[in-house]
Protein backbone atom coordinates (compact mmCIF):
# COMPACT_ATOMS: atom_id res chain seq x y z
CA UNK A 1 0.00 0.00 0.00
CA UNK A 2 2.93 2.10 -0.56
CA UNK A 3 5.15 3.01 -3.62
CA UNK A 4 8.24 5.45 -3.28
CA UNK A 5 11.64 6.50 -4.77
CA UNK A 6 15.05 7.20 -3.07
CA UNK A 7 17.43 9.08 -5.87
CA UNK A 8 20.57 11.14 -6.59
CA UNK A 9 21.63 13.98 -8.50
CA UNK A 10 24.69 13.98 -10.53
CA UNK A 11 25.18 17.89 -10.88
CA UNK A 12 24.21 18.75 -7.15
CA UNK A 13 24.82 15.67 -4.92
CA UNK A 14 21.55 16.16 -3.53
CA UNK A 15 19.91 12.60 -1.92
CA UNK A 16 16.01 12.65 -1.64
CA UNK A 17 12.91 10.71 -1.42
CA UNK A 18 9.73 10.86 -1.95
CA UNK A 19 6.83 8.20 -0.74
CA UNK A 20 3.15 8.07 -0.31
CA UNK A 21 0.48 5.85 1.14
CA UNK A 22 -2.89 4.84 2.21
CA UNK A 23 -1.74 5.85 5.84
CA UNK A 24 -0.92 8.46 7.99
CA UNK A 25 2.26 9.92 8.97
CA UNK A 26 4.25 8.17 6.35
CA UNK A 27 7.13 10.75 6.03
CA UNK A 28 8.16 10.13 9.68
CA UNK A 29 8.48 6.03 9.41
CA UNK A 30 9.85 5.32 6.03
CA UNK A 31 12.43 7.13 4.49
CA UNK A 32 15.53 8.42 5.84
CA UNK A 33 18.73 9.79 4.33
CA UNK A 34 21.96 11.54 5.34
CA UNK A 35 24.02 14.37 3.63
CA UNK A 36 26.80 12.93 1.18
CA UNK A 37 25.86 9.34 2.75
CA UNK A 38 22.88 8.08 1.07
CA UNK A 39 18.88 6.95 1.34
CA UNK A 40 16.92 3.99 2.90
CA UNK A 41 13.40 3.30 2.19
CA UNK A 42 11.55 0.67 4.09
CA UNK A 43 8.21 0.02 3.58
CA UNK A 44 5.19 -2.74 3.46
CA UNK A 45 5.27 -3.52 7.64
CA UNK A 46 7.55 -0.81 8.54
CA UNK A 47 10.54 -1.13 10.62
CA UNK A 48 11.84 2.30 10.62
CA UNK A 49 15.05 1.04 12.79
CA UNK A 50 16.13 -0.43 9.53
CA UNK A 51 17.04 3.68 8.13
CA UNK A 52 19.74 4.35 10.75
CA UNK A 53 20.72 0.93 10.54
CA UNK A 54 21.20 1.07 6.89
CA UNK A 55 22.48 5.01 6.94
CA UNK A 56 25.07 3.67 9.23
CA UNK A 57 26.19 0.86 6.99
CA UNK A 58 26.68 3.43 4.41
CA UNK A 59 28.72 5.63 6.38
CA UNK A 60 31.08 3.03 6.71
CA UNK A 61 31.55 2.52 3.52
CA UNK A 62 29.39 -0.76 2.60
CA UNK A 63 27.57 -0.56 -1.18
CA UNK A 64 24.15 -0.28 -1.38
CA UNK A 65 23.65 -3.86 -2.52
CA UNK A 66 25.57 -5.10 0.61
CA UNK A 67 23.52 -2.49 2.62
CA UNK A 68 20.20 -4.48 1.59
CA UNK A 69 21.86 -7.51 2.24
CA UNK A 70 22.86 -6.80 5.68
CA UNK A 71 19.00 -4.99 6.61
CA UNK A 72 17.28 -8.32 5.22
CA UNK A 73 19.87 -11.06 7.13
CA UNK A 74 19.56 -8.67 10.35
CA UNK A 75 15.97 -9.13 11.04
CA UNK A 76 13.95 -12.89 11.15
CA UNK A 77 10.81 -9.96 9.74
CA UNK A 78 12.42 -9.75 6.49
CA UNK A 79 9.58 -11.31 4.48
CA UNK A 80 7.67 -8.76 5.48
CA UNK A 81 9.65 -6.06 4.77
CA UNK A 82 10.22 -3.87 1.72
CA UNK A 83 14.02 -2.48 1.49
CA UNK A 84 15.53 -0.19 -0.91
CA UNK A 85 19.06 1.86 -0.96
CA UNK A 86 21.02 4.20 -2.68
CA UNK A 87 24.03 5.91 -2.04
CA UNK A 88 25.83 8.62 -3.81
CA UNK A 89 28.24 6.00 -5.95
CA UNK A 90 27.36 2.63 -7.48
CA UNK A 91 24.54 0.85 -8.16
CA UNK A 92 21.28 1.11 -6.22
CA UNK A 93 19.42 -2.23 -4.91
CA UNK A 94 16.42 -2.84 -3.06
CA UNK A 95 15.06 -6.17 -1.62
CA UNK A 96 11.18 -7.57 -1.27
CA UNK A 97 10.03 -9.97 1.08
CA UNK A 98 7.96 -13.40 0.44
CA UNK A 99 5.00 -12.10 2.32
CA UNK A 100 4.90 -8.49 0.52
CA UNK A 101 1.31 -8.14 -0.66
CA UNK A 102 0.95 -7.77 -4.76
CA UNK A 103 0.69 -6.20 -6.69
CA UNK A 104 4.32 -5.57 -6.39
CA UNK A 105 7.73 -3.92 -8.11
CA UNK A 106 10.60 -2.06 -7.91
CA UNK A 107 12.63 -0.59 -10.67
CA UNK A 108 16.05 0.52 -11.07
CA UNK A 109 17.46 3.76 -13.15
CA UNK A 110 20.72 4.68 -13.41
CA UNK A 111 20.49 7.18 -10.18
CA UNK A 112 17.28 6.04 -8.69
CA UNK A 113 15.19 3.35 -7.10
CA UNK A 114 11.63 2.60 -6.66
CA UNK A 115 9.57 0.19 -5.18
CA UNK A 116 6.13 -0.39 -3.90
CA UNK A 117 3.17 -2.90 -2.85
CA UNK A 118 -0.62 -2.95 -3.08
CA UNK A 119 -0.40 -1.19 -6.51
CA UNK A 120 -2.99 -1.52 -8.94
CA UNK A 121 -0.09 -2.80 -11.38
CA UNK A 122 3.46 -3.45 -11.08
CA UNK A 123 4.44 -0.50 -13.53
CA UNK A 124 4.49 1.94 -11.43
CA UNK A 125 7.94 1.72 -10.07
CA UNK A 126 9.42 1.81 -13.57
CA UNK A 127 6.72 5.13 -14.46
CA UNK A 128 8.45 7.02 -11.36
CA UNK A 129 12.03 5.69 -12.22
CA UNK A 130 11.12 6.86 -15.86
CA UNK A 131 9.72 10.36 -14.98
CA UNK A 132 12.91 10.72 -12.64
CA UNK A 133 15.56 10.05 -15.11
CA UNK A 134 14.17 12.07 -17.71
CA UNK A 135 13.75 14.81 -15.83
CA UNK A 136 17.57 16.23 -15.28
CA UNK A 137 17.24 19.57 -16.33
CA UNK A 138 14.97 19.99 -13.67
CA UNK A 139 15.29 21.36 -9.92
CA UNK A 140 16.44 17.87 -8.09
CA UNK A 141 12.94 18.21 -5.22
CA UNK A 142 11.08 19.10 -8.72
CA UNK A 143 12.08 15.68 -10.23
CA UNK A 144 11.23 14.25 -7.41
CA UNK A 145 7.94 15.31 -6.97
CA UNK A 146 7.20 13.87 -10.70
CA UNK A 147 8.21 10.75 -9.91
CA UNK A 148 5.68 10.38 -7.82
CA UNK A 149 3.07 12.05 -9.68
CA UNK A 150 3.98 9.75 -12.49
CA UNK A 151 3.88 6.81 -9.77
CA UNK A 152 -0.20 7.74 -9.13
CA UNK A 153 -0.83 8.22 -12.80
CA UNK A 154 0.38 4.71 -13.43
CA UNK A 155 -1.97 3.65 -11.18
CA UNK A 156 -0.70 4.39 -7.81
CA UNK A 157 -1.64 1.93 -4.85
CA UNK A 158 -4.86 0.32 -4.67
CA UNK A 159 -6.66 2.51 -1.50
CA UNK A 160 -6.95 5.77 -0.95
CA UNK A 161 -3.66 8.01 -0.50
CA UNK A 162 -3.27 9.40 3.03
CA UNK A 163 -0.20 10.72 3.44
CA UNK A 164 3.31 11.43 1.53
CA UNK A 165 6.58 13.13 2.04
CA UNK A 166 9.54 14.93 0.26
CA UNK A 167 12.77 14.47 1.92
CA UNK A 168 16.16 16.01 0.74
CA UNK A 169 19.84 16.00 2.19
CA UNK A 170 22.38 18.24 0.51
CA UNK A 171 25.63 19.37 2.38
CA UNK A 172 24.35 20.06 5.64
CA UNK A 173 23.53 17.53 8.96
CA UNK A 174 20.13 19.18 8.80
CA UNK A 175 17.77 17.98 5.62
CA UNK A 176 17.66 20.47 2.53
CA UNK A 177 13.88 19.93 2.25
CA UNK A 178 11.67 18.13 4.59
CA UNK A 179 8.04 18.19 3.83
CA UNK A 180 5.48 15.98 5.17
CA UNK A 181 1.56 15.85 4.73
CA UNK A 182 0.40 13.32 7.47
CA UNK A 183 -3.66 13.13 6.63
CA UNK A 184 -5.33 14.69 3.79
CA UNK A 185 -7.77 13.74 1.33
CA UNK A 186 -5.30 14.95 -1.44
CA UNK A 187 -1.65 14.22 0.03
CA UNK A 188 0.19 14.24 -3.67
CA UNK A 189 -1.32 18.07 -3.91
CA UNK A 190 -1.01 19.13 -0.50
CA UNK A 191 2.99 17.96 -0.81
CA UNK A 192 3.16 19.65 -4.35
CA UNK A 193 1.12 22.79 -2.70
CA UNK A 194 4.39 23.08 0.29
CA UNK A 195 7.45 22.77 -2.19
CA UNK A 196 5.34 25.53 -4.66
CA UNK A 197 5.94 27.63 -0.88
CA UNK A 198 9.24 25.82 0.03
CA UNK A 199 11.07 25.95 -2.57
CA UNK A 200 11.74 29.81 -3.11
CA UNK A 201 12.89 29.99 0.32
CA UNK A 202 14.88 26.73 0.64
CA UNK A 203 18.30 28.24 -0.06
CA UNK A 204 17.80 31.01 2.60
CA UNK A 205 16.87 28.71 5.47
CA UNK A 206 20.18 27.16 5.15
CA UNK A 207 21.72 30.79 4.56
CA UNK A 208 19.77 31.41 7.97
CA UNK A 209 21.64 28.65 9.69
CA UNK A 210 24.86 29.35 8.23
CA UNK A 211 25.68 32.87 7.50
CA UNK A 212 22.43 34.70 8.92
CA UNK A 213 25.00 38.25 8.83
CA UNK A 214 24.69 37.98 4.75
CA UNK A 215 20.93 38.69 5.85
CA UNK A 216 21.11 41.45 7.93
CA UNK A 217 19.36 44.86 6.28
Amino acid sequence: MTFSLAARCATTGMLGAVITTSSPAVGSRCIFTSARTGVVLTQFWTDPRLGPRGLALLAEGCPPDAVVAALAASTADRDWRQIAVIAPHGKPAHFTGAHTKPALAAATGSNSVAIGNILRNDTVPAAMVDAFESSGHLPFPERLLLALEAGQAAGGEERALVSAALLVSHTEAFPYVDLRVDAASDPLGELRSLWKLYAPLADEYVTRALTPAVLAP
